[in-house]
Order: structure tokens, then C-alpha cells, then sequence
């Protein structure tokens, strides 16, 4: 019987002889030859936005704590319904985070409630675009104005997404992105931060090169480099860069092959949310469809988990992810938010499964994958 993984990394044929260039050029440390392409087809889709690759949008948020001069007694809100590393960078540098419930509508951050949440301590508030599709950023966006708030896109999942035209990853002072092997664009490990408030541009550099103007050096704009800021070393290898960069060119492609995948399952479980067995990804007018992933939301985790098993049955696997931070053990043990009832994510937490979703997908073996799950509803 053939497996058919959750997730397979797809190769365009071009990142081995881009390594191999990279590699005889003699530079593949940081910032060189390919990391500069990728900065400058990034920059060239961002206009007005500085673009800078890291080895991990764990480490773009890292740096956007670092930039945002988060302290110790500042409040973050985020939402509980994200990976760790959302509020881990923020962690870091002292923060309290203020967990927000997902809206009924999607896993994103329900804007309705965050208003309530903030208080003379709030620095910053995080919006998460899950599945890459957009959070309501207008409505984010007057949120912050009003208040004085830094607003941060966590972009992880939503390369080449938009909210009303307009690229995600543009709208906040800052925003993180990931190239993990799971994501559209790969590059392994890998990440980017985008600096979209001026302030941040010249110190956004200084802090990723350790914390020194050694960049500003080599464009001859200081006589010697020296140590001026806080930093670490959150610049990826050009062999990193020279991986993406393949990935990069063949963007439209694999966009075109990711978006053709989606509308399959759409097509062929639609049946199901009709009937109001499970609900599908929900898209709102102002988002466009990334096709980062599929998933279904069940009635309970009881249902998901018999789903879960009569997948595996047919060598099919399909996984559950977050559980929501709140109800983490890390959580309850630190007790760094009140917040507590948050019923959607938990909802989503119990009741969200993601389907197999890669370039490489058969139209054959999504029909198979919604073939049983059709066959599992028709039983219940």
C-alpha cells in the first residue's frame, strides 16, 4: 500500500547547482552573492520595505523583540492558537503575554476581542496569519494607531498572501516569515524579517550582524566596523540563500501546482460541510488563498482522532498541531497571561486536522484521501 506523507519538500532542479556556484564563488558565509537575490526579489515584491534573511522566523522574531525594546513587565498579546515561537521571542526579553481567543470564523486572532485585552502595559500585539490567510489588518492596524501599539505580522505560513491587494507581511512595523521545509518556499531551515517602519531599518541590521555596523563597513560608510548594539548571529549561510533563491524563481509554479491541490479538496469535501459534518477553510472577501495547507475542522476530538486512525489505516497522515498556549504545560506552570477562557482556540485545538499537502500531490491521491473521509462520514 503506498504512503502518502503529510508533507514531502519539492526540489525545482536548480538547488544543487546554485550551492555548487555558491560554494565556488568562496563566499558562503552570510550576505552574499544569493542572499542578496533573494533580498532583492523580496524587496522588489515589498516596495519601501527592507528584507532581510535569517536562519529561522524564530529568529526574525527574536530580532523584532530586540527591536521593539520589549522589557521585562510589557505586555504582548498574541494569540493562544499559534506555534510557540510567536510568543517565545517575546518571552525572551521579559514580556507577559496576553492570550486572545481565534475568531468562530478561522483560527486567526478574533480582532472583537483585543481591544479588551490591552492595558497601559500592552507594547505590541501579534497577528498570526494561519494558513495564510489574513487577519483583519485594517481593523488591527486602528486598533494599534489608537492605542500607541507596535503591530507584528507573524507571516510563517503566508508567502505570496494578500489582504485586499496588498501583500501580507506589509502591513506591520515588522514581520517574520519562514522558508521551514513545510512552507511553500523551502530553504530546510530558514526565515526572513521585513522592516516596514523606518525607524527600524539601520538598527535592523546592526542587531542580525551581532550587534555590529560591520554591513555599514562594508558599504564604506564607516572607517572600521565596531561593536554598537545588542545582536546575535541570526544571518543564514548563502548556501541557505542559494537553496531559496531556486525556490524563488519557480514561485509562480509552485503557487500555480499548491493552488490547483486546494481547490481539489475543496471540490470534493464540500459535500460534507453542506451537511454540516465538518467545516472547511473559511476565506474572507478581503483575503486571498495561499494554499499553505488544507485542513478540516471535526465535532470533537473524539471524531478527529477516530479520523485520524481510519486515515492511517490507508497509509494516510494526517496531523493535528497546536495545542493552544494557555493550556500548555509551560503555561500553567508560569502562569504568564490570566486569560483563560478562550473557547475557539481550544475548539480548534480539539477539533482542526490538516490533510497531506505538497507540490508533488497526485490529483489520484487527494481523490483517495477524500474518498475515505467521505467513507468515514457516511458511517457515522
Amino acid at each position: 500500500m503506498k504512503t502518502i506523507p503529510f508533507n514531502k519538500p519539492f526540489l525545482t532542479g536548480r538547488e544543487t547547482a546554485y550551492i555548487e556556484d555558491a560554494v565556488a564563488s568562496g563566499k558562503i558565509s552570510g550576505d552574499g552573492k544569493y542572499t542578496k537575490l533573494c533580498h532583492d526579489f523580496f524587496e522588489n515584491r515589498f516596495v519601501g520595505s527592507k528584507c532581510l534573511l535569517t536562519t529561522s522566523c524564530t529568529d526574525a522574531l527574536e530580532m523584532a523583540a530586540i527591536l521593539l525594546n520589549i522589557e521585562p513587565g510589557d505586555e504582548v498579546i498574541a494569540p493562544s492558537y499559534t506555534f510557540v515561537s510567536t510568543v517565545n521571542a517575546f518571552l525572551l526579553r521579559g514580556a507577559n503575554i496576553i492570550f486572545a481567543d481565534s475568531s468562530s470564523e478561522s483560527p486567526n486572532i478574533d480582532v472583537n476581542s483585543v481591544e479588551a485585552l490591552i492595558s497601559p502595559k500592552t507594547k505590541a500585539i501579534i497577528a498570526v496569519h494561519y494558513a495564510g490567510i489574513a487577519c483583519d489588518m485594517d481593523a488591527l492596524k486602528r486598533i494599534c494607531q489608537s492605542n500607541r501599539l507596535f503591530l507584528v505580522e507573524d507571516a510563517a505560513q503566508a508567502i505570496d498572501s494578500y489582504y485586499n491587494g496588498q501583500a501580507l507581511g506589509t502591513f506591520g512595523d515588522l514581520a517574520a516569515f519562514s522558508f521551514h521545509e513545510t512552507k511553500n518556499i523551502i530553504s530546510g531551515e530558514g526565515g526572513m524579517l521585513v522592516i516596514n517602519n523606518p525607524e527600524f531599518k539601520k538598527r535592523a541590521e546592526i542587531i542580525r550582524e551581532k550587534g555590529t555596523n560591520r554591513s555599514a563597513f562594508f558599504r564604506g560608510e564607516v572607517d572600521k566596523y565596531n561593536w554598537v548594539d545588542i545582536g546575535s548571529s541570526f544571518l543564514p549561510s548563502d548556501i541557505i540563500a542559494a537553496f531559496l533563491f531556486a525556490q524563488l524563481e519557480n514561485l509562480e509554479l509552485i503557487q500555480a501546482k499548491r493552488k490547483a491541490i486546494w481547490s481539489s479538496y475543496k471540490e470534493n469535501l464540500q459535500n460534507l460541510e453542506s451537511a454540516h459534518k465538518i467545516r472547511l477553510p473559511y476565506i474572507p472577501d478581503y483575503a486571498s488563498n495561499n494554499a499553505h495547507m488544507f485542513y478540516v475542522v471535526c465535532s470533537s476530538i473524539e471524531e478527529r482522532t477516530e479520523l485520524i486512525n481510519h486515515l492511517k489505516k490507508s497509509s494516510i497522515h494526517a496531523v493535528f498541531h497546536y495545542i493552544s498556549l494557555h493550556r500548555s504545560d509551560f503555561y500553567k506552570k508560569s502562569r504568564t497571561s490570566s486569560s483563560e477562557n478562550l473557547y475557539w482556540s481550544d475548539v480548534y485545538s480539539d477539533c482542526l486536522l490538516r490533510l497531506p499537502f505538497y507540490y508533488e500531490l497526485s490529483s489520484e491521491s487527494v481523490e483517495q484521501i477524500c474518498s475515505l473521509i467521505n467513507e468515514f462520514y457516511e458511517k457515522r
